[in-house]
């Protein structure tokens, strides 16, 4: 969805905390016979393909050189300006622990830093953008996966899906914030713009259980859990984490404050994490928004998205975001915004106390 929310993160309620392989054959035997192997449901793999029996990985790199091949049915007139190379390697990073935000084909801002990033944590220079040491470096890491197919399931479909209103007075009075589409499901589970999804699958039915669609292999959200700080790099856009040796071990394009509403200076540090947070809005005590107080139900298009990483500067966080697209492209009001996935996973492995530095 593209409803763009201005929060300033100094009224938020936090809710209760919280938060391919081949089978082998019958080595006694003379002669080695296949082991049957029989395909999962599309409910026992949650819609994915059965890894099992996952196609070989389509992109390879020889020579320096990357070359993508695309899925059945897939034709580069449906990627239009997409390019093989960028679908490949804005995947294959999202299978990094440096994030290239939301997964267009196009490229851009979030997909730069993320090479920069890429690069020099493999000892490679910043400034080299995708050349051969990096697409080399990149497969070695990732091993080419890049798309995959993924069927629609009866959970998928039933959602439930509502049209979200505009107004915080009649945000409140709904349970949860969830989505409007199965379309906006699907995109923000697989890591993708909405209409690169929609360019894969032109005739699809995005809210029809037993539909398959064609999806990128995302990543698995996963963040290395020996982070001793973060430190959000405002000119860059983007938050940089770093191990007990001071090296750089993940990064996320970020939006991080406006010039109305600048984020903070200096060093604080996480007080605590809310998984799925409400987000309290006091007229009162804002500059901007309606009069009156609302307490707006959790869910991904929230103000702060699925998840608050609260600071103890009082009032300011690392969220989500209802809009995705818009990551380290658009401003917040003085906190740190994520995509919704890579605050959930920063969320699993932050501890309390970690430093935060606002540079």
């Amino acid at each position: 969805m593209n409803r763009i929310f201005s929060p300033l993160c100094l009224a938020l309620s936090l809710t209760a905390l919280t938060g391919c392989g081949l089978q082998g054959t019958d080595n006694d035997k003379d002669e080695q016979t296949p082991v049957e192997r029989k395909a999962e449901t599309p409910a026992a793999t949650g819609g994915y393909d059965d890894p099992r029996m996952a196609a070989e990985p389509e992109a390879s790199v020889r020579d320096g050189k990357l070359s993508l091949t695309l899925p059945d049915g897939v034709t580069q007139e449906m990627l239009g300006d997409r390019t093989a190379e960028m679908i490949a390697v804005q995947v294959m990073l999202d299978h990094t622990a440096h994030a290239p935000g939301v997964i267009d084909g196009f490229g851009g801002g979030n997909t730069d830093s993320a090479i920069r990033y890429f690069r020099e944590a493999n000892g490679m220079s910043a400034t080299g953008g995708v050349d051969a040491k990096f697409l080399q470096a990149l497969f070695d890491e990732t091993g080419g996966d890049v798309f995959r197919t993924y069927t629609v399931t009866e959970k998928d479909a039933k959602g439930p899906f509502k049209k979200l209103p505009e107004d915080f007075a009649d945000m409140a009075k709904m349970d949860a914030l969830g989505y409007e589409t199965p379309l906006e499901m699907l995109a923000e589970r697989f890591h993708m713009d909405a209409e690169f999804l929609q360019a894969l699958n032109p005739d699809a039915d995005f809210g029809k259980a037993g539909t398959k669609l064609v999806i990128v292999s995302h990543g698995n959200e996963k963040v290395p859990a020996d982070i001793a700080k973060l430190e959000v790099r405002k000119g860059e856009g983007r938050l940089v984490a770093f191990d007990d040796a001071g090296e750089i071990v993940a990064s996320f394009p970020a939006s991080i404050g406006s010039v109305e509403f600048p984020s903070p200076s200096g060093s604080m540090s996480v007080n605590t994490v809310a998984p799925e947070p409400n987000y309290t809005f006091d007229g009162d005590k804002q500059e901007w928004g309606p009069d009156g107080t609302f307490i707006l139900p959790p869910g991904p298009n929230n103000p702060v998205g699925g998840t608050w990483i609260d600071l103890t500067k009082d009032g300011y966080g690392i969220h989500g975001t209802p809009d995705p697209d818009f990551i380290a492209k658009g401003k917040s009001h003085g906190c740190v915004r994520l995509t919704n996935w890579n605050a959930a996973a920063l969320a699993k492995v932050i501890e309390k106390g970690t430093k935060v530095v606002f540079a």
